[in-house]
Order: C-alpha cells, then structure tokens, then sequence
C-alpha cells in the first residue's frame, strides 16, 4: 500500500478563526476561549485529511503564533527578560516573545527560508542550557489518537533549530548543539515509550550550502539521537535540492527521508541512487506552496520511476511542504468552478489529489481518468482568453536597454533634490499606511456589499486621507503620506487594477501570528489598464505644502506576494509587473508627486537559497526595479522600502536598485542590519526604522534617540531619515500618534546636537 500523509496544514482556519480569537485575547485577556478555538482547529483539519483518505496525519504543526517560538518554549531558550512572565502566566510571557508588551520589546522577525511566512528568531548565548519545558507535541499527538487518527509529531530538527536561532555574542549557535541534544533525545523517549510510531524531524537547512562544520553537525546530532529510544524518524527537507548535501541525508540514521519533488523534480534519480532500499522515501510531488492543479503530466512519471526502481511499499506520497502556505479550502470561492479557478487546487484539494495519484499507481481506473481529467483541463489552459497577450509580450520585447537608466548619477541627482525639496536634516516620515480603523473596514464592507454607493465610500476616503495629513502636520513630520485607506493590500489593492490577476475571497494565507495575507492569483499576462494611484496620491497633496510620497509595490514584491501562474518563468512575469508599474510611476511625476515611494520588501524573500543560482535571480530583480523606476526627472525621488529580511550579503545588488532613499527595518535587531553599511559604503540615503510597528509598544523619545545615536555611528548625518519600521495599517491611531511624536522629538534632539557640534 502506498503511504498517504501532509507534512502541516494551515492554521488559521477556513475564516481564519485563529486569528479573531488571537486578537480578542489579546484585548480581553480570557485564555480559555483562544484555547478552545485552537484545539476545535486542531481536530477539524486531522478530520479533513481523513476524508480525503489520508493515511496519516502529522501533528505539533500546529501554533498559536510561530513553530519556530513554539520549539524554543519547548527546549526553555527563553532570554532571561521574558523568564518571570513566561513563569507566571505561559501565555502572556509567551506572546510577549511574540509581539512584545508595554515593558518588553519583542524578538526578532525574520522571513521563513524564501517564503512571506515570517518566524520569530530564537535568541540564544555560548553556555546555554536547554531542557525539556513542556509536552506540546505529545499532548496534540494523543488529542489525535482520541479521535482513532494515527498521527505523527512534527519537530522542528535540532540543527536547522540551532541554524534558523541567533547568538547575541556573535559564538556559534552549532556550539550548542551538545546542550540541546538531550532535550531532544527526553523528547523523543517520551513519545516512544507512549506509542507513537513516527516522528517527523525537520530540517530543511539541509537545502542550503552547507560548511564542513554544519555537515559535521547534522551527522553528530543523528548519531546521537539514533542511541537513545525514539520512534522511527522521517527526515524532512523542503525548499529546493538537496544536492551536495544529499550524500549525508541518505547517510543520517533514520528510517525515512522527505525530498521536495515539486521545486526540484530533477534530483529524483540521484535520491534514488543515493538511498537505502529500506529506507522509507517521501516523494513531495505536489507543490505545497502555490494553488495551481499539479499537472499528471509531471508528476506520474516521477511516480513511476520510482515504482519501478523501488516499488511501492516503503513509498509516501505528500506535498513539497508544510501546506501552511496556501489557503485551507477552494470549496469556499463560489465560483471555483469557472475561468482561471478551474485550475486551483487549496490545500484540501491538494491532500485529494494524494490520494487520487496513490490510487491510480495503485491501479485504480477510476482515479487514472480523473487524472486523464485532469490533465486535459491542464492543457487547455494556454489558449484560454488573457492568458497569452499579443500585445503585452510585444511591448515588452520593444523595450529599450535605457528603460533600467536614471536620467543623471546619484550624486547629481542628490543635489537637485536637496534644492528641490528642501527638508531639514534627518528629515522624518513614515513607511506609508495609517491606521485601518473600524468605521473604514466598515465602509469599505458596505461599499464592496452595495450598502454604500461610490460617492459615499469616496467621500469616507477623501475625510480619512485628510484627517491623515492634517495629524501628520500636527505631528511636525516633513514628508507625509496619505495614509492608504483606499487600500485592502499592499499587493492585492494594484492586483485588481492589473490585467492577468484573479481574486478569491477567501483565499487567506498566515503570515505571522494573526496576520493573515489574501495574495491574488497570477494567471494571465500582465497590464495596466489606466492609472491606479494617482487620484487620491494628487488629492492630498492639494492639502498641504510639504511633500507627499506616492505609495507603490515593486514589482517583486507583487511577485512574490501573489501566487504567480506556473507556465511562464517568473523573470518574464515580473518584467510585465515592472512595465506596469513604470507607467504608473510617470503618471505620478506628471501629477506633481516629486517623492515616489517603490516599496520592494519581497527582494531578499525571492533570493534562491543556493548561493549558485543568487547572481541570475538580482540581474533581473534589480533590472524590474530599474524599469519601474527609470526615466523620471533627477528631481524626483525614489524611495524603496525592505523589512523583516536579512540583506547584509546582498547589499551591492540593493545598492544597484539606484533608489534615492531606502528605509529599512531594523528596530527589533537593535540596528544590526545597519553592519552592512559599516562595509560597504551606500550611496544613497538610509531610514532604518527606529520602532517596531508589530508590537502595541509605544517607544519613549530616548529610545528612539539611542537607536539613532547608534544609526549615526555608521552613516553621516546627511545621510539619514528618521521613520518606522514598516506600515502603519494594523495599529490604533492611539498608539500611533505617541510613537510618532516620540520619533519627531528625537529628531529634534538629535538635529540640535548636530547644529551645536
């Protein structure tokens, strides 16, 4: 019998349940109704993959905000400062590692691999000690098996665990490898001596290029734990190839090894030559990160090669990955059925397509013909109307070399704005987005419902952007924004104003604790029918005589943030975003804008993991970010905007993106990413963000002053912009207004410091 399972499903629920009880939590403080919601989702999605006919069902995949903070709760790498409230009350304790509290700031966030799923960065110190601190993966596992479901724990790997975590003392977090080993080996005898038969190691550092030191760790840590009682272990690796390193996973003592055969189909022969016959191979042949159908066309030859090299009785079949990264249910898009939703498949319909693959290399006729089905759906897609552009693909093919130029070099272009724009040293503003409050979702409810006509929602929208600039003016900001209240989205809002672009309702996607994301679906070729911004960007402008920046996603970003169609590469796909984008930024120049915002926080998030295939990958994202930029006047200024991304080693190709200014996230790293500007000398101007937007925290003046103190010791004063981290959109004005006045003080503090130096 061929081995049906999933390696983690998503978490937030069908109507992502999860995260409304996050946040009245959260509010109310009342822990158990969150617990129950969590254990009510829990049982829901172990029911649905048993009746997709799952063989299986993996467990501990589920979190009340992030696996990676789950696995540190678990093993006690708890920094000291959150010690005595985790003590006392393991939730508010473990929600402030999370999001932070009025006293405490938060970890740091950082992107999962090259996904916008974010983790929370286990904060670890040479000596460290780790002990088993709670039995998360065993109590879920037994919620499972009360329901009659075999059920197998899910375990963030040791190595990748040390890997993905950060040392404050700059020593090396496989150091400690030795302390945290015997948690995981109590771990691991506890689950087998209750009964568990599989448990699921994850460790998909071993995707990435790896020094002889990590090497020499992975088969340390393994040794290791195959001396002690455990269940039989499948190694799970996911995100791309194993490559170099698949000698040594196919060597590791365990009974079972996950390989990512939707990324990298190619790798196939070599895992088969490389692994153990007895060995269990977990073939990954459906994407667990994009809604496409999988094309049988693709698929069941890998699966035949591997039937007839191995058989079928030590093969599993499941998605690449964890399916936390698609949305739960296409059952829930009332047109699923038609156009482009003809060839989705969510997560439940992904575990269905399991079966019916294990079912036809079994024999089945009937699930041979729903994969015949299937694919001819598949192959008539490409002459479906919109999907292939004549008149797209000619524009692009006719673009000229000059279309990545600015007019002049930075330093010119650096003095005409200065005269142009005339702002004060460390000059302040903010990333873009205010406060999405109540009676602005309800308008836009109304409004999307028929409740509200046009000329009343825009009329709502007209008030909120000018209460927006005037509090921005009572702030004494000098660059303002209009606050985006016309906006759902940073990506989804410019997506339905695009050609290609198709919309769920549905279709949400966790990307950090109770942050969920509805990314658009990329299907067909790319345009930009008429202007998308510039009406309420000029609008406001027309309130005030400073400076009001118009607000895009790059062209990455929108890339990276949609579920991109699988049937163009996506270098060609983002050119056509790019083209678009262009459009709009000369639109915006015309209109008077002289500050033009290109936001591209998804630039690191796209970078391959292999270092190998990096170089093509910056080529063409710097060059889309060129194309959307070029062309303006030299007295127009082009920000651009990263978060929640470590760039350090890719700082020369942000350099290359040619933006006047950038803003960066760097508050909960305390300034660290700054390291990067110590050794290469960036020309432009740097906002690193003196406070976290993701915490309720509000920051006192002396913080922000300290944290740009340390911003000073890097960069020259001219140089510098004073901002937040990252959008405003999901805060209260409440909290808003005192942290911006808090960072408008220490501006001033800080420019009276220079002005008596």
């Amino acid at each position: 019998m061929i081995h049906t399972t999933h390696l983690g499903f998503p978490r937030i629920g069908r109507r992502r349940e999860l995260k409304r009880a996050l946040e009245t939590y959260w509010r109310d403080g009342e822990r158990q109704p969150l617990l129950d919601t969590a254990r009510t989702l829990r049982e829901r999605h172990w029911r649905l993959a048993r009746e997709a006919g799952l063989d299986t069902v993996p467990v501990n995949d589920f979190s009340l905000y992030d696996h990676v903070l789950d696995t540190a709760v678990l093993f006690d790498a708890v920094p000291d400062r959150y010690r005595p409230l985790l003590e006392a009350d393991p939730l508010a304790g473990y929600f402030a590692m999370a999001r932070g509290n009025a006293e405490l700031p938060a970890l740091e966030m950082t992107k999962w691999f090259d996904t916008n799923y974010h983790y929370l960065v286990p904060e670890l110190h040479a000596g460290q000690r780790f002990h088993l601190a709670g039995d998360k993966p065993l109590a879920e596992w037994r919620e499972a098996r009360a329901l009659g479901l075999d059920a197998r724990p899910v375990l963030l790997g040791p190595v990748s665990f040390l890997k993905l975590g950060k040392t404050l003392d700059g020593t090396d977090p496989l150091a400690l490898l030795d302390s945290l080993l015997p948690a995981y080996a109590v771990l691991l005898a506890q689950l087998a001596e209750a009964g568990v038969a599989w448990v699921q190691l994850d460790e998909p550092c071993l995707v990435l290029d790896l020094d002889d030191a990590a090497r020499r760790a992975y088969a340390y840590a393994y040794e290791v734990l195959a001396l002690g009682p455990s269940p039989k272990r499948l190694l799970a690796t996911y995100f791309g190839a194993l490559e170099d390193n698949l000698a040594l996973a196919a060597s590791l003592p365990v009974e079972g090894l996950h390989v990512d055969l939707a990324r990298a189909p190619g790798q196939l022969d070599a895992v088969l030559d490389a692994l153990p016959a007895e060995r269990v191979l977990s073939a990954g042949v459906i994407d667990g990160r994009n809604v496409w159908l999988s094309d049988p066309a693709r698929v069941r030859p890998l699966l035949e090669r591997i039937a007839a090299r191995r058989g079928t009785g030590a093969l599993w079949l499941a998605p690449s990955c964890s399916l936390l990264h698609v949305p739960i249910d296409l059952e829930q898009e009332p047109d699923a059925g038609q156009g482009w939703r003809a060839w989705l498949a969510f997560a439940r319909q992904k575990l269905d397509e399991l079966r019916r693959y294990a079912d036809a290399l079994a024999g089945d006729n009937d699930a041979r013909c729903a994969l015949d089905a299937q694919a001819a759906r598949l192959a008539a897609r490409a002459d479906a109307e919109g999907v292939q552009r004549t008149d797209v693909r000619a524009r692009l093919a006719a673009l000229s070399p000059q279309a990545v130029l600015r007019r002049s070099g930075h330093a010119h272009r650096r003095v005409i704005q200065a005269e142009a724009l005339a702002l004060p040293p460390l000059p302040t503003t903010t990333i873009g987005s205010f406060p999405q409050t109540a009676a602005l979702r309800r308008a836009r409810a109304d409004h999307r419902a028929g409740r509200l006509d046009e000329a009343g929602y825009e009329a709502v929208l007209a008030e909120e952007i000018r209460l927006a600039i005037r509090r921005q003016e009572e702030l004494d900001l000098d660059v303002l924004v209009h606050g985006e209240p016309e906006r759902n989205d940073m990506v989804e809002y410019f997506g339905e104003q695009l050609d290609g672009f198709g919309f769920t309702r549905h279709g949400w996607v966790q990307s950090y604790g109770s942050r969920c994301v509805k990314p658009p679906v990329i299907w067909g070729d790319v345009a930009r029918p008429q202007a998308m911004t510039v009406r309420w960007s000029a609008y406001a402008q027309s309130l005030t005589a400073r400076p009001v920046k118009g607000m895009l996603t790059g062209p990455v970003t929108v890339l990276q943030w949609s579920f991109v169609r699988d049937d163009l590469p996506r270098e060609t796909v983002c050119r056509q975003l790019a083209l678009a984008l262009r459009e709009e930024v000369h639109d915006l120049e015309r209109a008077g804008i002289r500050l033009i915002q290109i936001d591209e926080p998804a630039l690191r998030e796209g970078l391959p993991l292999r270092r190998a295939d990096q170089a093509a990958y910056l080529d063409w994202a710097v060059a889309c970010f060129r194309i959307a930029a070029g062309g303006v006047a030299d007295a127009t200024q082009i920000h651009t905007h990263m978060c929640y991304a470590e760039f350090n080693d890719i700082i020369e190709a942000v350099a290359a993106l040619d933006a006047d200014v950038i803003s960066i996230e760097s508050s909960r790293s305390r300034m660290e990413l700054l390291e990067a500007f110590e050794r290469f000398r960036y020309p432009g101007d740097i906002g690193p963000g003196v406070y976290d937007i993701h915490s309720p925290r509000v920051p006192a003046a002396g913080e922000v002053v300290a944290l740009l103190r340390k911003a000073l010791a890097v960069l020259d004063a001219g140089q510098l912009w004073v901002n937040p981290d990252c959008g405003l959109k999901t805060r209260r004005w409440e909290e808003v207004l005192p942290a911006l006045a808090a960072m408008v003080a220490a501006a001033r503090t800080l420019r009276a410091e220079l002005a008596a130096a």
